[in-house]
């Protein structure tokens, strides 16, 4: 699949007043491992103290030995699955870290990416810090260490005025949980109640799988803590204009999830309706790249009358490929994790729902299979505009020069792919399908128009 090139960077769960609270964080990870596959980790706490289980791979290898979880006690955890985006691949780099500061004990898990970390970290550096680790959520628990307030919470929101970019966070201390957002809300989190406790998770799928009732969302900019003695809300940030990641529809949150106030599913059904008014085409069936394509491609069938079929199998014991860290894995044949239907496409004009082309390399080895298949033509289809520079704010993404739209027309993109047609959804036809306005979301990759400034080294943006 084309989006297989790049990755979210990571899924969050946190649980407090709830028995067996690592139990659950691990059942809402598992929920979240589409969001990152490289590492995972819970923290606990049982009032007292605060215990610890990193490893790198999949939540289930992780947390393989029963025992692991039962050296977690307590009613309240915080999990995190993790691929880096910014930071090497190593173990230093698994979250949730867990430091000592004070005689107190403070454990962080972050979603996104902070686009002044450069800035910051210099700056410490210079004033004596020493860092662990390469990821730059560990920044914000040098600010909270050197922070002069008393209160966890008010040190928490004193270090992370100082940061700019996408932070979705779940932070521990022994005795509350604190769940943030940035005041763009570049990345999803949700809050919800699990009997007599909460919950919160970077989508909630996994509040589906723990049995948790769905209360609403973190507010962009809110800080929440909770404690035995209730909840505390506060807003910190100046505010700020919205800026909701629209490739959370597109691709990385499940169907089955609800963020940024609506469901995913019915989104990206809508993606493909418009994608059809947009980009028709006379053709037999159309058929999706699974998983991530297959509601849009319902979508187009039912805007088109063309009709839906499953021409491709997709082997799941392969896994999401993409979010393997090592090249060598990602450059696998795509023939390892699709497989055509003969019988469907042989003879058939095929249209091909993709949810977006990055480089174009898997597109292209998909459109020959296809063919090879007896396929008399093949038309692919984009449910997202043509992504023509990178994402700053939390997706992994290959470099502008590695993007296949960003010095490419669509006629020369579609002769490299070997399609018959080719189309893409517009921006405006794609923003379009939201009940919120336009405006409210971050569209960079696709315009080059970035809601937070990004840093620069030597005239290119510093996390290319």
């Amino acid at each position: 699949m084309s989006a297989s090139e790049m990755h979210d960077k990571c899924g969050l769960f946190g649980a407090f007043g709830v028995p067996d609270s690592a139990q659950v964080t691990y059942f809402g990870l598992y929920a979240l491992q589409h969001r990152g596959q490289e590492s995972a980790g819970i923290v606990s706490s049982d009032s007292k103290s605060i215990h610890l289980h990193r490893g790198m791979g999949l939540v289930n290898r992780v947390f393989r030995d029963p025992q692991t979880i039962e050296r977690l006690p307590g009613n309240s955890a915080i999990g995190h699955t993790r691929y880096s985006t910014t930071g090497a691949s190593s173990l230093t780099n698994i979250q949730p870290f867990l430091i000592t500061y004070r005689q107190k004990k403070l454990a962080i898990a972050h979603n996104g990416n902070l686009t002044n970390s450069r800035t910051l970290r210099t700056e410490l550096e210079a004033d004596g810090a020493i860092f662990q680790t390469t990821s730059d959520t560990e920044i914000i628990l040098h600010l909270v260490a050197r922070s002069k307030k008393e209160r966890p919470l008010e040190s928490i929101c004193e270090a992370l005025k100082q940061v700019k970019g996408a932070f979705s966070l779940v932070l521990l201390t022994k005795d509350s949980l604190i769940a943030v957002r940035d005041p763009q809300g570049f990345r999803p989190l949700a809050l919800g109640r699990l009997k007599d406790g909460y919950v919160v998770a970077s989508e909630t799928c996994a509040f589906d799988l723990v049995g948790a009732e769905y209360v609403r969302e973190i507010e962009p900019g809110e800080v929440l803590e909770i404690k035995k003695t209730g909840t505390e809300s506060v807003k910190p940030f100046a505010k700020a204009k919205h800026a909701f990641c629209i490739f959370e529809y597109i691709y990385f949150s499940r169907p089955d999830s609800k963020i940024f106030g609506e469901n995913v599913d019915k989104v990206s059904r809508r993606l493909g309706r418009q994608l059809a008014l947009e980009h028709p085409v006379q053709a037999d069936i159309v058929i999706g790249i699974p998983d991530s394509a297959n509601t849009a491609t319902l979508g187009y069938s039912e805007a088109s009358g063309i009709r839906f079929e499953i021409g491709l199998i997709r082997n799941h014991y392969v896994g999401r490929t993409f979010i393997d860290p090592e090249q060598n894995i990602r450059d696998l044949d795509v023939r390892v994790k699709f497989n055509p239907v003969r019988g469907v496409l042989e003879g058939r004009r095929v249209v091909v729902v993709d949810d977006s082309i990055v480089r174009g390399t898997t597109s292209k080895k998909l459109i020959q299979m296809i063919r090879d298949c007896g396929a008399t033509e093949v038309h692919f289809r984009s449910s997202s505009p043509p992504i023509i520079s990178p994402c700053y704010y939390g997706i992994d993404m290959p470099t502008t020069e590695e993007l296949i739209a960003n010095d490419k027309s669509v006629e020369e993109i579609r002769a490299y792919l070997g399609a018959d047609s080719l189309g893409y959804l517009s921006v405006k036809g794609m923003l379009g399908m939201n009940s919120l306005p336009e405006e409210n979301y971050c569209v960079g990759c696709f315009t080059r128009d970035y809601p937070v400034p990004v840093e620069k080294r030597n005239g290119k943006l510093f996390l290319e």
